[in-house]
This record gives C-alpha cells, sequence and structure tokens, in this order.
C-alpha cells in the first residue's frame, strides 16, 4: 500500500510521516514539493495522494486518474483548494483530516484581543522606543458585544473561551446548536451587522459565502467594528475591507488568510514584489494585524493530520469506514 504525499515539511512532518507510516504499513513517497503536471509521475504506483492546501484543478486531477490515483487528502480542514467535482468524475475520492479546534480558538481570541488593545501599533513603538501613549487608547472585552459567525467545532469553542470575558456573545449559523445558545444568543446576519462590536469568522468558504464581507454588510456594521478572520480569504472581499479601513468604518481586523494567498503564504518571497496587492496595502495599516495563515500551527495540530491522513488512506485502500472521506 503506497501513498504519495507531497508538500512534506523536512522540519516538522518527515518525521512523524516515516514514524507513522511505519505503524500503519505504508510505503510513502514522499515530497517537500508541491502537487505539479511537472513532478506528477511522482504518484505513480500509489493509489493515495496526500497534499496540503495546493490548487489541485481539472488537469491535475484528471494527471492523478491516468496514474491510478483512486483517493486525495488534504491535511487541512478547508478543502476549498480542490476541485471536488472534476476529482469525482475522474473517480477520485476526495478527503480531509480536519485538527482539534483549540489552536485556531486560541489564536482567534489573541487576534481579537491584539485588535481591541492596538497590540501592533505598541509593539511597533516600542521597538522604536516610542514610549507615548497618544493613540494606543483600547478597549476592554467586557464592554463589546461579540459575534460569531459559524457555529462548528472551531467556532464553538470561541465562544466557549469567550465566556470567561464577560462579552456579549451573538451567534449566526445555518444550523443552530444547543450547546451554543448556553452561552450566546442566536441572531440573523441583519442583526449581527447591527450590533456586533466584534465579529469573527469561522465557516467554511462556499459559493454562497464567497464575499460575505462586502461592501454592503460592510455598510450595516457598526462605526469601528472589529474583524477577525481565522476561517478563508475569500469570506471578505479585500478591496471593500480597504476602503472601509481608509474610512474608519472598521477599526481595526485581525487577519490569518487573505484572498488569493494560494502561491504566496509557507513560502520565502522577502526578495519579491508581490503579486497580491491587497495583501500589500493590509499589512501596511498600523490597526490590521495580518498572520501568514498560522492559526492551526501548533504540534497537536501537526501530529494529528499527519496521522489521520495516512490512517484514512489506510481505511480507503482497505475498504474500510473512513471517518475523513467529504460526502458532501
Amino acid at each position: 500500500m503506497q501513498v504519495t504525499v507531497f508538500s512534506c515539511r523536512e522540519f516538522d512532518e518527515k518525521e512523524l510521516f516515516l514514524s507513522y507510516g511505519k505503524q500503519y504499513g505504508l510505503k510513502l513517497v514522499l515530497c517537500n514539493e508541491a502537487p505539479s503536471l511537472e513532478n506528477v509521475e511522482l504518484v505513480t504506483g500509489s493509489e493515495c495522494v496526500d497534499i496540503l492546501t495546493s490548487k489541485i484543478d481539472r488537469n491535475l486531477a484528471k494527471a492523478f486518474a491516468d496514474r491510478g490515483v483512486k483517493y486525495l487528502i488534504t491535511r487541512t480542514i478547508g478543502y476549498d483548494h480542490i476541485d471536488v467535482k472534476s476529482c469525482r468524475e475522474f473517480e477520485i475520492t476526495v478527503g480531509n483530516a480536519p485538527y482539534g479546534p483549540n489552536g485556531v480558538a486560541d489564536y482567534t481570541i489573541m487576534l481579537l484581543l491584539m485588535s481591541i488593545r492596538k497590540a501592533k501599533r505598541i509593539i511597533e513603538r516600542t521597538n522604536i522606543q516610542d514610549y507615548t501613549l497618544a493613540g494606543n487608547l483600547g478597549k476592554e472585552l467586557k464592554d463589546l458585544t461579540v459575534g460569531i459567525i459559524g457555529t462548528g467545532r472551531i467556532g464553538r469553542t470561541v465562544i466557549s473561551n469567550l465566556s470567561g470575558f464577560g462579552c456579549k456573545i451573538l451567534a449566526y449559523d445555518l444550523y443552530q446548536s444547543e450547546q451554543v445558545k448556553e452561552k450566546a444568543t442566536y441572531v440573523s446576519l441583519e442583526e449581527m451587522w447591527k450590533e456586533a462590536d466584534v465579529i469573527s469568522l469561522h465557516t467554511p468558504l462556499t459559493e454562497d459565502n464567497f464575499h460575505l464581507i462586502n461592501e454592503d454588510t460592510l455598510s450595516k456594521m457598526k462605526f469601528g467594528v472589529v474583524l477577525i478572520n481565522t476561517a478563508r480569504g475569500g469570506l471578505i472581499d479585500s478591496e471593500a475591507l480597504i476602503s472601509a479601513i481608509e474610512t474608519g468604518k472598521v477599526g481595526a481586523a485581525g487577519l490569518d488568510v487573505v484572498e488569493d494567498e494560494f502561491g504566496l503564504y509557507y513560502y520565502d518571497h522577502k526578495s519579491d514584489v508581490l503579486n497580491n496587492r491587497a495583501l500589500s496595502v493590509l499589512r501596511g495599516f498600523p490597526n490590521v494585524t495580518v498572520t501568514h495563515h498560522m492559526a492551526f500551527y501548533t504540534d497537536n495540530c501537526v501530529r494529528t493530520v499527519v496521522e489521520d491522513s495516512l490512517k484514512s488512506c489506510k481505511c480507503f485502500m482497505e475498504g474500510k469506514e473512513n471517518p475523513w472521506e467529504i460526502k458532501s
């Protein structure tokens, strides 16, 4: 049973793959590069392919299928980088390997607190020995209303964490949770836009919610609203966000994800001119904290996704129930 693993990081994943591969009796082909038509021959002899956030388009899916690939798993929660429709057309089953919610939930709270306490400005001033107070006045979380969009595992954990701060918590989801109702109040999106001082996104990216935060929805929010996004960049219209920051409509933002980050994040571009103008602009605002899709990145997460992705491949090849398979 052979699995080809792409984007295998030498510094934190390789030893785990070797260890778990041996434990589960799998032969592994490890490649530190992302999958492409140039290196697609590496999948020959592998029924399963294990990837990260690489774009898998129709052409690459077909190339996999032509070489005998039957199962594709991503070591991520989201799978919007995969053309699932094409994979299914070519009879490739798709899976994902979700990690525990705590890492992203912790990171969300960190970005939220950094945003309302103006931590970026404070740190930048401290670094140049500017110890003045003007412009650094923060807010206390207990005085704010926080809106959580998406109450899946991560959203529920964020709500649980927030409940200790004494703030009012609003929630929105297509499917309501009784557990959430113990600590938050479900409202419509229209109510969310009107009432929330802080809005945090925790929903997958779909065709229906692409640019959920846009010029129209921003216009309905409170002046000075704080936006936090540790989910997917495409949930926010970057140009609309930039305009809202410039007018003061958005008072601060904590962004672990941005639109069109594929091919940028996780690579060294320090000597390059970025081809993502919105990212460059957002990074420059003193009230916007931008990190490079790091909320997931904990020791527990890395161990979990490596092991679960291989366990999923083993289940598929042995014809067993596969809890990681994407059914919808």
